[in-house]
């Protein structure tokens, strides 16, 4: 789709450090406070500008500069993703690797196309649709699912890899994975958000391989400082590096996953078919308008695309820059809107082209098309009260509007039951051509299944799907099936400006309050004229569920009674660590990057060495 015209841990903080080389220059250094605590930050500056600059903004700082490193020497936006995505998998494996899954957004600027990758993790064959039900037909609890086999589904994340590399690499495969290799044979420093994680996930230490490589033979996590080795995943990179995914879908490391997945708690009948047949795919972007932009992100299977949008298209009517940033007027329309799209996504959103393919529901194309049809979202918006909350909020039904793509039995499906926990990984990349990658990473929830193989934690995935597969007497879209992708939060967006231009990129963890971290980012950034640090760093906002969420400590008491007395009685207060990672393109060339606290991340820019020009 063509879219118009060196690191160290000291008192609990993150410091990156880097020296210019050649003409390169480093502008940009972020240290992390705690999780959850109130932050007052500092606004970081723009880049200056300079042809063939270059911008990355991760989770962590081993990753940051595995991927500059690349960046510097000429190596591509995809290049770059590749080093930062097998570091991640090294440094903050609670949140992604190489045995989870991603999407990926790539936005090619020499021939003005976005396109976006599915690297979806998939059900192996043996799956069916009571595979989260008890005996007695009950849904099992969420923590033996996920401790476990039967969570853990084919991990995509290598095979879209190296589909987005064949397209758009510049540098060959194997280079890409040379730092995270040295890493892992030579260690990493451990930080304080895995040394936190690894405190407070108690069957983790259960699972023997974990067990080994997370903890001290007394059972105590590797302390903050502890350099970790991993050579079984050096020995899974270098694998990778030579064989390609092919390597890693056949043979040793593909034994490995099979044999892990059998061999777990609640085995999950994974065979090395499942493994081989697995295929990474590439989807038409989704995207929309907002005020004077076009904000672009995935389809389904993931949920992220259509939910913001529907959320942004919803606000679109309402004056949300008079409204104040964080006024109780704002935060009341921005909940009403999320309430109003999350009903949709939780009835019609999943993998919707395999249900087509099954004679059991729409096209994903239909489906998009009806749930942003401007006539249907028109309707929804009508539903809003300024004023006051609706005492309850359904799915729409778009078939009674006209839907260029066709309508179909919108009401056919009960609403999902999917407990999707918060965890994932975001990061944005620019090269020196100005090509663009927004990609989210996961494995789930924090360390995925707990099983591990080849050095690798295995994702739970399969537990994004509905544990029930039938709801108040009628199917639900999001039930296990075989070869079936889950449903995702997962919200990577790229944002064009009226001109056609790139004008902003964006992504976060967070489970399903994904997408809600994403819409009060942009609308910030848009309605708010925060700088992208002040818009990663706004207090956040979201109502994924049945209640709506504040995050602790940034709101005064007069905000959360305000909301209160507009109807959300069930308003709740807690901690929401949302790890967005953002970049705005200014208007003379250079970048204002975002890096978001409640986590690791940094972000770097800088220009290209001269010799790969």
């Amino acid at each position: 789709m063509t879219i118009g015209r060196k690191r160290f841990w000291a008192a609990g903080a993150a410091v990156l450090l880097a020296a210019a080389c050649g003409r390169e220059t480093v502008t940009e250094t972020v240290a992390p406070a705690p999780e959850g605590a109130a932050q007052d930050l500092a606004d970081p500056e723009g880049a200056s500008a300079a042809p063939g600059r270059w911008f990355i903004a991760a989770a962590n700082p081993y990753a940051v500069e595995a991927g500059a490193e690349i960046l510097k020497k000429g190596g591509s936006a995809v290049d770059a993703a590749i080093a930062t995505q097998a570091v991640l998998g090294l440094v903050e494996p609670q949140s992604s690797g190489l045995g989870g899954g991603a999407f990926m957004l790539h936005y090619d600027a020499e021939a003005d196309l976005l396109e976006t990758y599915n690297g979806r993790e998939m059900a192996p064959a043996s799956a069916t649709p009571d595979r989260f039900l008890t005996e007695d037909g009950e849904p099992m609890n969420f923590y033996d699912a996920v401790a476990g086999g039967l969570s853990i589904g084919v991990p995509g994340a290598v095979a879209m890899l190296e589909l987005a590399h064949e397209e758009h690499g510049r540098l060959p495969w194997a280079e890409n994975f040379e730092t995270a290799i040295a890493l892992s044979e030579q260690g990493f420093e451990v930080s304080p958000r895995l040394n936190g994680l690894l405190e407070r996930i108690p069957r983790l230490k259960q699972m023997p391989a974990a067990a080994e490589y997370f903890y001290d033979a007394d059972g105590a996590p590797w302390p903050v400082g502890h350099v970790l080795k991993n050579p079984a995943y050096a020995q899974t990179l270098t694998t990778v590096a030579q064989g390609g995914a092919d390597a890693f879908y056949k043979g040793p490391i593909a034994e490995a996953i099979v044999e892990a997945v059998n061999g777990a708690p609640n085995p999950g009948g994974m065979t090395l078919a499942d493994l081989e047949n697995y295929t990474a795919e590439k989807l038409d972007p989704v995207c929309g308008p907002y005020r004077a932009y076009q904000v672009c992100s995935m389809a389904p299977p993931s949920s992220g695309g259509v939910t913001l949008l529907q959320i942004l298209a919803l606000l679109e009517k309402f004056d949300m820059a008079g409204a104040g940033a964080g006024s109780v007027e704002a935060l009341h329309l921005l909940f009403e809107a999320s309430r109003l799209a999350y009903a949709d996504r939780n009835e019609y959103l999943a993998d919707n082209e395999m249900l087509a393919d099954e004679e059991e529901g729409l096209s994903s194309a239909a489906v998009i098309a009806g749930l942003l049809n401007p006539a249907y979202l028109q309707a929804r918006t009508e539903l809003i009260d300024p004023m006051r909350a609706a005492d309850s909020v359904e799915a729409g039904d778009p078939s009674a509007y006209e839907i260029e793509e066709g309508a179909g039995e919108w009401k056919r499906y009960g609403a999902d039951a999917s407990p999707e926990p918060p965890s994932t990984s975001h990061f944005v990349i620019v090269d020196g051509a100005g090509n663009v990658v927004s990609m989210t990473t996961t494995v789930e929830f924090a360390f995925g299944s707990h099983q591990m193989a080849a050095g690798m934690v295995l994702n739970n995935q399969l537990t994004d799907f509905s544990f029930l597969p039938v709801r108040d007497g009628k199917p639900v879209a999001n039930a296990v099936a075989p070869g079936k992708r889950p449903r995702s939060s997962m919200t990577p967006a790229i944002v064009f400006d009226s001109d056609g231009d790139v004008w902003a990129a964006a992504g976060s963890p967070g489970g399903p309050a994904i997408i809600g971290y994403v819409a009060k980012t942009l609308i910030a950034m848009i309605d708010w004229g925060m700088t992208t640090q002040e818009a990663v760093n706004f207090p956040n906002a979201v109502y994924p569920r049945g209640a709506p969420l504040l995050e602790e400590d940034r709101f005064d008491a007069q905000i959360v009674e305000g909301l209160k007395a507009r109807g959300h009685s069930e308003l709740t207060v807690r901690a929401l660590n949302s790890g967005v990672h953002a970049f705005k393109r200014l208007d003379d060339g250079s970048f204002e990057g975002g890096a978001d606290l409640r986590r690791e991340g940094v972000f770097l820019t800088g220009e290209v060495a001269a010799e790969a020009e």
